[in-house]
C-alpha cells in the first residue's frame, strides 16, 4: 500500500515544521499547486502540479513510487486544499501533517489571542460577511481578491466604525501587518494573499423579536406590522439561522428586519410593489446593519418565480392574490413554513378557503392587543384591530 503524507507547509518555507520537513524528505514524489511547489523546486524530486482530490488521486495511482508527499499551503484543516483528500485517498496509508495556518501567523503578528474569533472565507465563495461582523466582536476573513467588495458591503451596511486590520503576504519577505479603515478598504489595491481582522466593539449577537414599533421608519400609506403581532409571526415561522425567507407584501420591512436577524446565516427576500416602500425597506435594514436582505420591487406572484427556494414565507400583503401566491410558494417548496395575516373578515374568509383548497390545515390564532394610553392622571387600555394569523407547515 502506498504511503501518502498530506503536508501543511505553513505560510512559507520559514514556517515549515520539523515534522513537515521530515515528511517532505521521506517523499519520493511531490504533488501540489504551482505556487506551493515553487517553494520546493530545489528538492530535486519529480512533481505533479495538481490539487483537486480526483486529480491528486489519479497522479498517485500513476506513480510506481510508494511514498508520496502532497503539499498544501497553511494548515491541512483550515480552508485547505486537503479538503476531500481523505475520501479520495482512502486506498492509501494516509497521514495528515498539520502546518502553521494564516490564523496562527496573523494573530501572532497582531499579538492577539484568537480563541473567540469567528472565521469566514470569501476566497472563491459568497458569504454574508456583514452579519458575521455585526454579530461578533472579532471576525477573521480569508479575503481572496475580494477586499474592495468586502469593504464596500460593510461600509454600505453602516459598519464603517469597525476596527480593521490587514495581513499581506504572511510568511513572505514582503509581509505587512497594519491597521486601515473601511473607506480605504473599498478602494486600495491589495495582494491576493491578504487576510483581514475586523474588531467590532459594538457587536450585537441578539436575535430580537417583537421590536418596538418606533424602531422602523415609516411613510404615510405604507402599512407596518405591529410589535406584538411580529413576535407571534416570528414564533410561528420558527426560523433557523440558515433559512431562506420570503416577506411578501413587506410594507416598511419591519418583518423583513426580524427575519434577517433570526436567519442571520440565511437570506431574506423582501417583496414589495411600491417603489417608495422598497426604498424605506432598504433604509430600515441599513439601520440594523443587515447584509442579508434583498429587496424585490414588483407584484406577487409575478416576481416570486425568480426567487430561491424558501424555507419560510410571511405573507403580510397579497393584493387580492392569496391563492396564486400560496401556489407559487408551494410549487417552489411544498414543505415551506407559511404564515399569513389578515385584518378584514373578507381576507380571513378568503385565506381559509384558499388553504383548504390547497389541502393545508392551518393553525389559526386571532390576536387582540390593547396598549396603555395616558389620559390625564389615568391610564386606559386602547385596543388595536384584531389580527388573524394563519400558519401552515411543520414547525420544529
Amino acid at each position: 500500500m502506498k504511503k501518502v503524507y498530506v503536508i501543511g507547509v505553513g505560510t512559507g518555507v520559514k514556517t515549515l515544521t520539523h515534522e513537515a520537513r521530515e515528511a517532505i524528505n521521506k517523499a519520493e514524489v511531490l504533488i501540489g499547486s504551482q505556487t506551493v511547489l515553487e517553494q520546493y523546486k530545489d528538492e530535486s524530486k519529480p512533481v505533479h502540479i495538481c490539487y483537486h482530490p480526483k486529480d491528486v488521486a489519479c497522479a498517485i495511482e500513476s506513480e510506481e513510487t510508494m511514498c508520496i508527499g502532497v503539499l498544501v499551503s497553511g494548515d491541512v484543516g483550515f480552508y485547505s486544499a486537503a479538503a476531500g483528500l481523505g475520501a479520495a485517498l482512502a486506498a492509501t496509508e494516509l497521514y495528515f501533517i498539520p502546518g502553521i495556518s494564516t490564523v496562527n501567523a496573523f494573530f501572532a503578528g497582531l499579538k492577539l489571542p484568537w480563541q473567540d474569533v469567528a472565521f469566514v472565507s470569501m476566497h472563491g465563495r459568497k458569504m454574508n460577511i456583514v452579519d458575521t461582523v455585526r454579530r461578533n466582536r472579532m471576525t477573521f476573513c480569508l479575503a481572496g481578491n475580494n477586499l474592495n467588495e468586502i469593504g464596500a458591503v460593510l461600509f454600505k451596511a453602516g459598519l464603517d466604525h469597525v476596527e480593521t486590520h490587514i495581513g499581506e503576504n504572511l510568511g513572505n519577505a514582503d509581509e505587512r501587518i497594519y491597521e486601515t479603515d473601511m473607506e480605504r478598504l473599498t478602494s486600495y489595491d491589495y495582494p491576493s494573499l491578504t487576510v483581514l481582522l475586523f474588531i467590532n466593539e459594538a457587536y450585537d449577537d441578539r436575535t430580537q423579536s417583537g421590536l418596538p414599533d418606533g424602531s422602523c421608519a415609516r411613510i404615510p400609506g405604507v402599512p407596518m406590522t405591529k410589535s406584538e403581532t411580529k413576535a407571534v409571526i416570528l414564533s410561528k415561522l420558527s426560523l433557523r439561522p440558515a433559512d431562506i425567507c420570503w416577506d411578501v407584501g413587506a410594507g416598511t420591512g419591519s418583518v423583513s428586519v426580524e427575519m434577517a436577524l433570526g436567519a442571520y446565516r440565511g437570506h431574506v427576500y423582501s417583496v414589495e410593489r411600491r417603489e417608495d416602500a422598497v426604498s424605506l425597506i432598504k433604509q430600515n435594514c441599513a439601520a440594523f446593519n443587515l447584509g442579508n436582505v434583498t429587496t424585490v420591487c414588483g407584484e406577487a406572484p409575478d416576481v416570486l418565480g425568480e426567487l430561491p427556494v424558501p424555507d419560510a414565507v410571511f405573507i403580510g400583503g397579497s393584493g387580492g392574490n392569496i391563492e396564486s401566491i400560496i401556489s407559487a410558494v408551494l410549487s417552489k417548496n411544498p414543505r415551506s413554513r407559511i404564515v399569513l395575516t389578515s385584518v378584514t373578515l373578507e381576507t380571513t374568509s378568503s385565506a381559509f378557503d384558499v388553504l383548504k383548497r390547497a389541502e393545508l390545515t392551518p393553525e389559526i390564532v386571532q390576536l387582540n392587543v390593547a396598549q396603555s394610553k395616558e389620559v390625564g392622571s389615568f391610564h386606559l387600555m386602547e385596543a388595536s384591530n384584531p389580527v388573524t394569523i394563519f400558519s401552515v407547515g411543520e414547525r420544529v
